[in-house]
């Protein structure tokens, strides 16, 4: 009886562990996730968050770049060199790839659209990192996830934003999407293949800075997107 008993129990027991449901970790609210990013951005933390890593990244280039032959730096463009809040913030963070971009502030704003409207403005950190680089005497290579066709609007915009010499913009060719860090990774061994030592990459996503190729890498804050 005793035996019998005990294994009842067991069976309670077990019945109990696999009908009671794991607790649940509720995600944060994407509304009010929304808004803490416009005051983060609107209040200039963004902006000094930015200014750290830059700083970081300026003071090891000037210290590097008088020890090698042919220094060279990689940017990438978008929320490193240029700045998309504009469209992110008519867009409610929402990312549409087609569509025009005609009624800022108000939103749509399709990806393309905006791209080739050249009109994001430079984040000045990053503007004065690539005047203290070029004073150095250091290239400055652009590599951007943006794709060929959108080459004439992102060279305008970058000189028009202050961007004015660069070695050369390395965009997405037609055909099959590449992973973004082989992609990238291989674009920079092309530039250290031209005998250029990359003392730095800068990018805002972890792939832009993942495949080697540069002495240092430097990740800029962005909290408003990901990009796989």
């Amino acid at each position: 009886m005793i035996k019998r008993a005990f294994l009842i129990a067991a069976f309670a027991l077990a019945a109990c562990a696999t009908t009671t449901p794991a607790p649940q970790t509720v995600p944060a609210n994407l509304g009010l996730l929304k808004r803490e990013l416009v005051v983060f951005y609107e209040s200039g933390a963004y902006e000094r968050a930015f200014a750290a890593v830059a700083e970081e990244a300026s003071a090891w280039i000037a210290a590097r770049a008088p020890l090698v032959e042919r220094p060279a730096i990689v940017l990438d463009i978008d929320e490193t060199a240029l700045s998309n809040w504009p469209q992110m913030r008519a867009n409610d963070f929402g990312y549409f790839t087609d569509g025009p971009c005609e009624a800022l502030p108000r939103g749509p704003c399709g990806a393309v659209a905006w791209e080739n409207s050249g009109r994001a403005e430079a984040i000045a950190p990053a503007l004065a990192l690539y005047h203290a680089a070029r004073a150095a005497g250091v290239t400055v290579f652009f590599i951007t996830g943006r794709h060929e066709a959108q080459r004439e609007g992102t060279e305008r915009n970058l000189r028009e934003a202050g961007y004015t010499e660069f070695g050369s913009l390395t965009l997405r060719a037609p055909g099959p999407r590449q992973p973004t860090a082989e992609y990238k990774s291989a674009a920079r061994a092309a530039i250290e293949a031209q005998g250029y030592t990359i003392i730095a990459n800068l990018g805002d996503q972890p792939n832009d800075l993942e495949g080697g190729h540069a002495e240092r890498t430097f990740l800029m804050p962005n909290p408003f997107y990901a990009v796989p």
